[in-house]
């Protein structure tokens, strides 16, 4: 009898930490909220926010188009209505959307309604996602700030959210590959190869004539 008086406390105690426990987990996992943006080539906005502090994850797609299972072929051969996006998982407590959204804004080139940079098209616009009115309401303080800012109309549509298609796995963290890829700067690993189309391509360059010192990315290019 004494030794089933002695275990009840320990019982307790142990399905109470379980409880804390799991408590913990769920408001951890409440806690993580998603962004999705298309800045023109998806390996730069990836590249970008995940140097952020307090984002968790970017990872490369398509979304804003009709076409069921969308690839990279058909999304840049034009026609699907999808953008290259980026959906963005992030703790609001280490970082907010309004502040995330201050930074894609600044990242890109929001006055081009064409595409990005040298890369044109529909597919290489750029947009913001949004899922309801908070959401919207932020997107649309960001963009105000941002054109003051500049000082230049900004097209950059607030766009819903739609279906998002995580492109292709060899697209996925591009910027930080080690696999062996033919570019017309010769055979280079994806990392190079990436500073390279990056810099060709004119990206920061823009960015930076735009936007100057209050560029978050640019200058570390």
């Amino acid at each position: 009898m004494r030794s089933t008086n002695t275990a009840r406390p320990i019982v307790l105690i142990l399905f109470m930490l379980l409880a804390v426990a799991l408590k913990g987990h769920q408001a951890h996992a409440q806690s993580v909220e998603t962004l999705t943006v298309a800045g023109g080539c998806f390996w730069c906005v990836e590249s970008d926010f995940e140097s952020v502090p307090g984002v968790l994850s970017a990872v490369s797609g398509y979304t804003g188009g009709s076409t069921k299972s969308p690839t990279y072929k058909q999304v840049t051969a034009g026609g699907t209505g999808h953008y290259e996006a980026v959906q963005i998982r992030f703790d609001p407590t280490k970082v907010t959307r309004r502040q995330l959204l201050s930074m894609f804004l600044r990242s890109v080139d929001p006055t081009d309604a064409g595409g990005q940079f040298c890369d044109r098209g529909d597919s290489y616009r750029t947009a913001i996602f949004v899922s309801g009115a908070d959401q919207t309401s932020t997107a649309q303080t960001a963009k105000a700030e941002a054109q003051s800012a500049l000082g230049q109309t900004i097209v950059t549509p607030i766009l819903p959210t739609t279906a998002f298609h995580p492109a292709e796995a060899y697209h996925q963290d591009y910027y930080k590959g080690r696999k062996l890829v033919l570019t017309r700067f010769g055979p280079k690993r994806q990392s190079e190869a990436y500073k390279r189309y990056r810099k060709a391509c004119g990206r920061d360059a823009r960015v930076l004539q735009l936007w100057g010192d209050a560029a978050p990315f640019a200058k570390g290019h």
